[in-house]
């Protein structure tokens, strides 16, 4: 896969990083997991190949995008409104383009949708109803706060393979736990009111098995399952072929 790189800047100054690729309608993808989790490659050359030019943002703390570590950087669902600032910049008018993300990627693509945004279509994949409307993350939150005060999570316990994970990709943890905190529920009457064809897409062995429940809340939502739990089910061909032909109905 051949990608560019380039960088624009949030609503508040922060230097923000994408990636582009391929030629055609427009789909950007906030697709990444939190804290980088997540392939980009396999969803971007299938997307490609369908004739698509394919827009790779890199969320604010996490990858080749700036991670500040003071707290005012990181103010309620600034994922969202980075997101429609780079909307903005690439200059995407309502309809202009498709929108889709994994994991937490899904749940900020539904908090633009909620605040507004008008992609063409949607997807949402590897999210589920109470992880979208409740509490954002604790057994993540107690294991970042462990990392950044250097307290050492023990070995085999249930919080050692986020913190091994973490330390393997690289992540900033005090800059995740700063986007952790900016993270916001998304009510179910706001769910109720996303008119965009939305496709919920949840590994058959994801823990999120609600989210036939939060695809039941869109208005126009198609839901399937695929084989996989959260950790590989981005990877399934089923559901690289399914978002194809749901984006090929545009």
């Amino acid at each position: 896969m051949n990608v560019d790189g380039y960088r624009f800047a949030g609503r508040d100054g922060v230097e923000l990083a994408y990636r582009e690729t391929g030629s055609g309608r427009p789909l950007i993808l906030l697709l990444r997991g939190f804290g980088g989790a997540g392939s980009l490659d396999a969803w971007a050359d299938a997307f490609v190949e369908q004739g698509r030019r394919v827009v790779l943002p890199d969320f604010r703390g996490h990858g080749d995008s700036a991670k500040p570590h003071d707290p005012a950087a990181y103010p309620p669902d600034i994922l969202a409104d980075d997101g429609f600032a780079l909307v903005e910049y690439l200059g995407f008018g309502d309809g202009d383009y498709d929108l889709g993300g994994y994991s937490l990627g899904a749940r900020i693509v539904l908090r633009m949708l909620v605040r507004g945004a008008k992609p063409g279509r949607a997807i949402v994949a590897g999210q589920g109803l109470a992880k979208v409307s409740g509490p954002q993350g604790d057994a993540t939150r107690r294991v970042l706060a462990a990392l950044v005060d250097g307290v050492a999570v023990e070995p085999g316990s249930r919080d050692a393979p986020m913190a091994q994970w973490i330390s393997k990709v690289g992540a900033d943890p005090r800059a995740l736990l700063h986007v952790l905190d900016s993270l916001v529920p998304t009510r179910e009457d706001a769910l109720r009111q996303i008119t965009i064809p939305t496709l919920v897409a949840i590994g058959d062995r994801d823990e999120r098995s609600d989210a036939d429940e939060l695809a039941a809340l869109l208005c126009d939502a198609q839901f399937l399952r695929v084989p996989g739990g959260h950790d590989n089910a981005f990877a399934a061909p089923e559901l690289a072929a399914a978002m194809a032909a749901f984006l090929a109905e545009s």
